[in-house]
């Protein structure tokens, strides 16, 4: 494999759920060793807090669990589809505006719910991670969960990806 695979994890804002799912994701590719094979970002469906950190509560419960929680928040652009591997949305609205903006139907079929590599939800289940943002530290904990039981099957969805591009 020549240039690393490339993952960006989109949410609304790019605040909450979308950081959390990409330190959560960095962290995964380095306890497996894979860290210098993927290149791992996110962003935002809208640029509303465009060059903001995390938000706080979304720092505060990834620093608790011992996860990296710097972060600058941008927004998704279409022309980022040509250089990227796998567009993982956080829920099914960013599912469908993802795939709308997509410029070919390869570039859509990339865009991925984060929850469908969680083996204990049934893919006829609620793939949604639901938006923190309007609640309590509770939400951000519950969406770090989430994150974090769908992660060991994105990682190996991505090393099956890397030993056949290989």
């Amino acid at each position: 494999m020549t240039s690393p695979y490339r993952v960006c994890f989109v949410c609304t804002g790019n605040i909450c759920r979308s950081p959390v799912a990409e330190s959560v994701f960095r962290a995964r590719l380095t306890e497996a060793g894979l860290d210098t094979l993927v290149e791992v970002d996110s962003a935002g469906t809208g640029g509303w807090h465009e060059g903001d950190g995390a938000d706080p509560r979304a720092a505060a419960v990834l620093e608790a669990h011992g996860y990296d929680s710097a972060h600058t928040a941008r927004q998704f652009q279409a022309s980022w589809f040509a250089h990227l591997d796998l567009v993982v949305a956080l829920d099914t609205g960013h599912l469908r505006d993802l795939r709308r903006l997509a410029p070919t139907p390869e570039d859509a079929a990339k865009v991925q719910l984060l929850r469908s590599y969680d083996p204990a939800v049934p893919s006829t289940g609620d793939l949604d991670v639901p938006d923190p943002y309007y609640g309590d530290l509770a939400g951000f904990e519950e969406c770090l969960e989430m994150v974090e039981a769908a992660s060991e099957g994105l990682l190996t969805t991505v090393r099956t990806a890397i030993e056949e591009a290989a």
